[in-house]
């Protein structure tokens, strides 16, 4: 009879921790049918796994639209931070998703939000020499002024990363 119970239970009864993966794993692989299992099951829309990642970081930073769009629609907090600071906007950014950015852009994202090191969406791909979005960041009210705690600009990183394109980008529209 024990051994019984315990089968029942095994069958039934899922650990809250693997449960709850299955929201991230349906971001990760854009499974949308996955992901809308997962939200009627109870999960929590902005809830984070160990990294403080929530699906729709996941989502974003492995660039699936589709997954980040229903997770938008149903609530996904759009500038949610990780335990770094890091929002979606940032991961398509350090990643060079500029349909992600335009998508992010266009549900309203904090171009300008700042991580725990004080770097923004804009200091990401001038870092990473993302010149299309870099200019796109600019054209919509980036601020390129902004400096992280060390004290460096998109500009410094740009020119560091001997990203000429973008640090061009960057001087022309200080004028």
């Amino acid at each position: 009879m024990k051994y019984i119970i315990i089968t029942i239970l095994l069958i039934f009864v899922r650990p809250v921790s693997l449960f709850s993966q299955d929201i991230f794993n349906a971001a990760r692989n854009n499974d949308t049918v996955g992901l809308i299992r997962c939200l009627k099951a109870g999960n929590k829309i902005d809830t984070t796994d160990a990294r403080g990642s929530t699906p729709l970081i996941i989502a974003v930073y492995n660039e699936n639209q589709d997954a980040a769009q229903l997770l938008l629609k149903h609530g996904a907090r759009v500038d949610a931070q990780d335990r770094s600071g890091n929002t979606a906007m940032m991961g398509a950014c350090f990643k060079g998703y500029l349909n992600m950015v335009m998508f992010l852009h266009r549900n309203k994202a904090n171009l300008n939000r700042v991580n725990y090191n004080g770097a923004t969406a804009l200091i990401f791909s001038s870092t990473f020499g993302h010149k299309q979005i870099v200019r796109f960041l600019l054209e919509n009210g980036a601020e390129k002024a902004v400096k992280d705690k060390w004290g460096k600009s998109a500009l410094d990183y740009a020119v560091n990363q001997e990203n000429e394109e973008v640090a061009a980008i960057l001087k022309e529209t200080q004028r």
